[in-house]
């Protein structure tokens, strides 16, 4: 019988800490190198904040950047059934959620990434 459980109490750990290890296999990616060390809060606990926001979705994409003189997370979230993404910011500093958890559609999505990556490029030219 004490076999049982303890085989029982394993199973529901694994499936406890299921969430934490699907968002552990997303990097945070730094808009500038050096950003994720100025962080005060480590990206696993702003990970955490996150996905309380939105409980039954999962981690996609994760990053770190200046927004709006802040440096805060900000990850990405899909949820099954749902189409486009959940977005929501962790300031990098407190740990505190900044704003409200916003929805994108598909095509604001891939408007944004149209944006950012001629960002990017302009970046690249610049000496």
């Amino acid at each position: 019988m004490t076999r049982n459980r303890i085989g029982f109490v394993a199973v529901l750990a694994f499936f406890a800490a299921a969430p934490a290890l699907g968002a552990q296999s997303v990097t945070v990616k730094e808009e500038k190198p050096g950003l994720l060390k100025k962080a005060k809060i480590t990206s696993e606990a702003a990970i955490a904040t996150a996905q309380a926001k939105v409980p039954n979705a999962k981690l996609t994409s994760a990053e770190i950047e200046q927004e709006g003189g802040k440096l805060i997370y900000s990850f990405d979230f899909t949820t099954a059934g749902k189409s486009g993404i959940d977005e929501v910011n962790v300031d990098a500093m407190t740990g505190k959620q900044v704003g409200k958890v916003e929805h994108e559609s598909p095509a604001a999505e891939k408007k944004e990434a149209k944006s950012d990556s001629a960002k990017a490029k302009a970046k690249a030219k610049k000496p």
